[in-house]
């Protein structure tokens, strides 16, 4: 102990229990990766679930931990940022190590041979970069949220009237409501996560319809359509002349959780469909009395009516048969893929909401008569679910370069960059201001999202491959 009351010792005192409180990295790290070899039993006694489901887990409760609900547009907190960083990239660095043999010519004492060699599984090497391009745009998203002054939020009231989601904080605006620069802004940054949300549904729905249907899914269903979707669903299926929009008016889906069983109730009916089609002999239990052909139709319907049902309600929970494929699914790059995509998928579906909750509350400001009116839940705009392209080509475009939004500072940089120019252009004089303003929006679409007016557009009909994960966190 030195004379000045021990300084050395006292340091050394004061850093054990900071040490205790805060544990290092590779403390955290020795701690997430025997949760995972142990499958979640910690009595180590190996009744614990399997490596994919366990991943899954992870990833899925890191999210949970880090995001919570996110009640706000604010960016996230430097600590929790460099802790949801840090720790997927420790679940992720799995996928490094999950590989596949491929041919490769190489040349061996001057001779060129034919080797098999190892690379990361396709799958993986081009999904896992997409989604890390996913995740820094929507963190970026509300980063760009930083500088803006006009709309704050005040707590939420336990008496408040507004329905299920009370204790999200209310968004107030300015009396006269939003500026018009910071609302073109808004609408810059909901576009922007909009295409993320989109390319997040793509991967996901690509990865769960790659899952293997459990045997235990398929001992619960019943031997029929008819039994599955009930009598009067399966009549307005089965019609001669069969609309879409018009079966699902005639529905009730007044509620998320009818709209969830009237989904659950179609996708069971169409693996029915499928696998009474597969026997054809008519000896199985799965044999169907009903042509081929007509059963190949109710089922063409239902997907239709399904790809419709995802499309318009993005914020569903997860059906029978996605729980059912994710909890008995035994392929970890599979898990990790559909884990990581499903919560990005909500995240973005999440800012989205919270956007909303600004645009609603300065469109009160206008029409104040809208808030007698029951708001209506988050619902996609894309019109036609059938034509949508191939997610992985989707994929590949993104790599190449996603679109990207900007912070409100540059917006706002940008716009007088952009009066200044129009100014020169016209010799000082202004055009009428409903022109300039109309220019100044189809500009600033294409500069933001540089090159990708083809991607959005492409992307516009990808609602109908959407994941049914809605919040599960």
């Amino acid at each position: 102990m030195g004379e000045n009351g021990g300084t050395p010792s006292d340091d050394k005192a004061t850093s054990k229990p900071r040490s205790k409180d805060r544990p290092s990295d590779l403390e955290l790290m020795k701690e997430r990766f025997s949760k995972l070899l142990l499958g979640e039993d910690m009595s180590g006694h190996g009744k614990g679930v399997s490596s994919a489901l366990a991943l899954s887990n992870a990833i899925t409760n890191l999210a949970a931990s880090v995001f919570g609900e996110l009640k706000r547009l604010e960016p996230m907190p430097t600590e929790r940022k460099a802790m949801w960083k840090r720790e997927v990239d420790w679940l992720l660095s799995v996928t490094d190590h999950i590989v596949e043999m491929v041919p490769e010519q190489k040349s061996i004492d001057g001779n060129l041979m034919e080797v098999m060699v190892t690379r990361q599984r396709r799958d993986l090497q081009m999904n896992i970069p997409a989604l890390r391009k996913l995740d820094a745009m929507l963190i970026g998203a509300l980063d760009n949220f930083k500088d803006q002054k006009e709309f704050y939020y005040v707590s939420a009231d336990a008496n408040d009237t507004r329905g299920e989601k009370w204790w999200i904080p209310t968004v107030k605006v300015p009396p006269n409501g939003l500026s018009e620069v910071i609302r073109k802004w808004i609408q810059v940054q909901k576009d922007s996560v909009n295409q993320v949300l989109k390319a997040a549904m793509a991967i996901n729905a690509q990865i769960l319809s790659e899952m293997e249907i459990p045997e235990d899914y398929i001992e619960s269903l019943p031997k029929n359509g008819r039994a599955s979707l009930g009598d009067s669903v399966y009549r307005s299926i089965t019609v001669e002349y069969f609309d879409p929009g018009q079966f699902l008016s005639s529905m009730d889906l007044s509620s998320n959780h009818k709209i969830l069983d009237l989904k659950n109730r179609i996708e069971a009916s169409i693996v029915i469909w499928k696998r009474k089609m597969n026997n054809k002999d008519g000896k199985s239990a799965w044999a169907s009395a009903v042509s081929m052909e007509k059963r190949e139709l109710f089922e063409e319907r239902a997907e239709t009516v399904l790809l419709i049902i995802k499309q318009r309600y993005p914020g569903l929970d997860q059906s029978q048969l996605d729980v059912s494929k994710i909890q008995f699914n035994r392929d970890v790059g599979h898990a990790i893929l559909e884990s990581y995509s499903r919560i990005l998928e909500t995240l973005a579906y999440t800012v989205l909401s919270r956007i909303e909750d600004v645009l609603y509350a300065d469109s009160l400001t206008q029409n104040p008569a809208l808030a007698s009116c029951k708001r209506s839940p988050l619902q996609s705009s894309d019109s036609d679910p059938l034509n949508f392209p191939n997610p992985k080509e989707e994929i590949e475009k993104l790599r190449a370069g996603p679109p990207q939004s900007m912070t409100l500072s540059d917006f706002m940089g940008w716009n007088l960059e952009k009066e200044d120019e129009e100014k020169k252009d016209f010799g000082g004089k202004s055009e009428e201001p409903q022109k300039d303003e109309g220019r100044t929006i189809t500009k600033l679409a294409n500069i933001i999202t540089n090159k990708k007016v083809s991607y959005l557009e492409k992307l516009e009909n990808l609602g109908g491959l959407r994941s049914p994960t809605g919040h599960v966190w």
